[in-house]
């Protein structure tokens, strides 16, 4: 005998709602995620205990609406009403009952096996929010469960309830949002339920099939009764939008008349929310406090990083000398290769790449568990309208900071697929953690004179510079290339909260560093091999190495750089990181990588550096093609080889050219 089917969950929600904080409480780890088939859309699927059976519970994207158009609302809508869920429960703030209801009346009305889950129930009577859930229940025809994802309360009875519905029979309710149509078209669903099973016989899983842009139903009565809806409509975009309309409106008028029916508020209870709200949500403050928080961020993962890189460094310094013995009766030339080559390059990355990554992304997690980091995107969104582009964008400029890669992944919670690919475009114009150490080396030596304060304003100033370049070249591109008008900016602010430090630290490590990590030592440890074979092989006077360095200068020149500096950036496209460990090298004629330590800065003087050629290398930093991992990665989302060549061509193009004119500006005024 087969195995048996194992019943399928669905967890359905608004954004913020705490869905995902439920479903990593009843799956534990035994989940993974991936993309909906055929979409950048991210999904998670996990089993968990129902009763005695296990489960498989699917956690669908966070929407506001079955009937929106985004790639979230089709991938929920799609699996809800014809991906085999044999239940669903919707997961809403109870806080914010009336405003996520209209979503839950129509998951309601699409699932015959349902139930409501008030969850963050416990910010709800510290709001003084008061729900009768037995009153709800009766009102929806669904069982209500009252639960607290963060500390684990409610989830047995939200288990109970869900093993109770799926041993009863389907129910089915019909909700009359289809009354605006013609009494043609009424007959036409009444021809449609006729066609499908008692226990799915609902208007709206009709609607959604006569809609489908995929002509996939596999019945042929339905696919020609599919074609006959399309044709009744066919002309007559006034009567569907008034359709449309009237659909959304019943929905939002029920969910009114059961929030005010079921919920009493305490108007005495202070809300601390609401209060923050005022200083965080105001230009005047919020703007200054929002920059001062990134500042510390940001200062944060530059100062703390400095100690683990160095600790890192000496151990695979330690642990390079044990694998030498081990190797010390191989070839001479094989030695060199996988130590010289491979390893060394492997372990700057993971030295320079691993500790400011495990600081900037688990406090950038924070900023979004405590629900700062969504009021961030709104204090920027201004910028990004007035720019052509998406608000949502400001999220993902945010995620840069810490990684490209995953900056270009985070940007498939932008809907329109134009300003999607406006936000995936631009995010390298951010320096990721792996430039930062070159930044603040050349900023520390060059430009700031020995003085800290002076160190840290200008890094500011960078980071100013480089969401400018974000801004500008989204502006540019929403009028050339990728022209639209933009699209509205739907932002759920959560209520303020405190931070689940250990889930934190499990999603931002798990999820985004060893993810991130593990794709840079894929590209690096190929090119620790390249390195070492350009450094070798003998070409005239000098080597391949050198040639291709002499064939850089002119363009390196113009650009007030050389061509060593331009060929320390090329080579480094498997990682920043090796940049200037590269450049370094070239230097000392070492034929290894090198650590820069305490005499980096004179090494650089004595080949020629001043502080113009520390500007312009700053800028080209700023503005040049990502690495290869995200350049993999913005292959994989746009599914476009065209598309990664221009986020390689761009910047580049970009970069070049500014250089070559603040080099042009340094020399007419004396300043080189």
């Amino acid at each position: 005998m087969g195995e048996e089917k194992r019943p399928c969950i669905a967890l359905a929600g608004n954004p913020n709602t705490g869905k995902s904080t439920l479903f990593n409480a009843l799956t534990g780890l035994k989940q993974h995620t991936g993309n909906w088939s055929g979409k950048t859309v991210g999904r998670a699927e996990g089993r968990f205990w129902l009763g005695k059976k296990e489960a498989v519970l699917v956690d669908l994207p966070g929407i506001y609406s079955l009937f929106s158009a985004g790639a979230e609302e089709a991938c929920a809508r799609d699996f809800l009403a014809f991906g085999g869920a044999d239940a669903v429960a919707v997961v809403v703030d109870a806080s914010c009952l009336e405003r996520h209801l209209p979503l839950a009346l129509q998951v309601m009305e699409l699932m015959p096996r349902c139930v409501l889950c008030l969850n963050l129930s416990d910010e709800a009577e510290k709001k003084g929010i008061h729900i009768d859930e037995k009153k709800l229940s009766a009102l929806t025809g669904v069982p209500v469960v009252k639960t607290a994802a963060r500390t684990g309360r409610g989830l047995s009875d939200l288990t109970a309830a869900l093993e109770q519905v799926m041993e009863q029979e389907p129910h089915v309710r019909h909700t009359p949002f289809h009354k605006a149509l013609p009494a043609a078209f009424e007959e036409l669903l009444a021809e449609g339920e006729d066609l499908l099973p008692e226990s799915r016989n609902r208007p709206l899983l009709l609607d959604f099939l006569w809609q489908k842009e995929e002509d996939v139903l596999p019945d042929a009565e339905l696919r020609n009764w599919q074609s006959r809806c399309r044709a009744y409509f066919a002309g007559e975009e006034e009567v569907f939008a008034l359709y449309r309309k009237e659909r959304s409106l019943c929905f939002q008028k029920r969910a009114e008349t059961l929030a005010s029916a079921v919920c009493k508020k305490d108007e005495i209870q202070a809300d601390t929310t609401a209060q923050m709200d005022k200083l965080f949500l105001r230009k005047r403050t919020g703007v200054p406090v929002m920059l001062l928080l990134l500042a510390l961020v940001f200062w944060i993962t530059a100062v703390g990083a400095n100690a683990p890189s160095q600790w890192l460094m000496s151990a695979f310094t330690q642990l390079g000398t044990e694998c030498r013995s081990v190797l010390v009766s191989s070839p001479v030339w094989l030695e060199s290769l996988l130590m010289d080559g491979v390893f060394l390059t492997v372990s700057w990355v993971v030295s320079v790449m691993l500790p400011p990554m495990a600081i900037f992304f688990p406090m950038f997690t924070l900023l979004e568990d405590c629900g700062l980091l969504p009021r961030i995107a709104f204090q920027l969104d201004g910028l990004f309208r007035r720019a052509g582009a998406h608000g949502k964008q400001a999220l993902t400029l945010c995620m840069g900071f810490g990684c490209n890669a995953a900056g270009v992944t985070a940007c498939r919670i932008i809907d329109s697929p134009r300003e999607r690919l406006i936000a995936i475009l631009t995010n390298n114009f951010v320096p990721c953690n792996g430039r930062f150490p070159t930044i603040l080396l050349l900023t520390a030596v060059f430009l700031s004179g020995g003085k800290a304060w002076m160190s840290g304003f200008t890094l500011f100033v960078v980071i100013g510079i480089s969401v400018g370049m974000t801004l500008l070249v989204s502006f540019f591109l929403s009028r050339t290339l990728l022209r639209g008008m933009p699209s509205a900016f739907v932002l759920e602010l959560p209520p303020f909260r405190r931070p689940q430090i250990g889930q934190v630290l499990v999603r931002s490590l798990l999820d985004r560093t060893i993810f991130v990590l593990g794709r840079a030592i894929t590209a690096a440890a190929p090119a620790g091999a390249v390195i070492w074979l350009l450094q070798r092989i003998p070409v005239g006077d000098g080597t391949l190495l050198t040639q291709i360095a002499m064939f850089l200068e002119p363009l390196g020149g113009l650009m007030g750089l050389s061509g060593p500096i331009l060929l320390a950036f090329l080579l480094g496209l498997p990682a920043n990181e090796i940049v200037l460990p590269i450049l370094l090298m070239f230097y000392s004629q070492s034929g290894m990588l090198m650590e820069g330590g305490s005499q980096t800065g004179a090494m650089l003087m004595a080949n020629g550096w001043t502080w113009t050629t520390a500007v312009c290398a700053i800028l080209f930093s700023l503005n040049h093609f990502p690495c290869a991992t995200t350049l993999l990665t913005i292959r994989k989302e746009t599914d476009s080889w065209r598309w990664t060549a221009v986020s390689f061509l761009l910047p580049t193009v970009i970069g070049i050219c500014l250089c070559a004119a603040v080099h042009g500006i340094f020399c007419l005024f004396g300043l080189t």
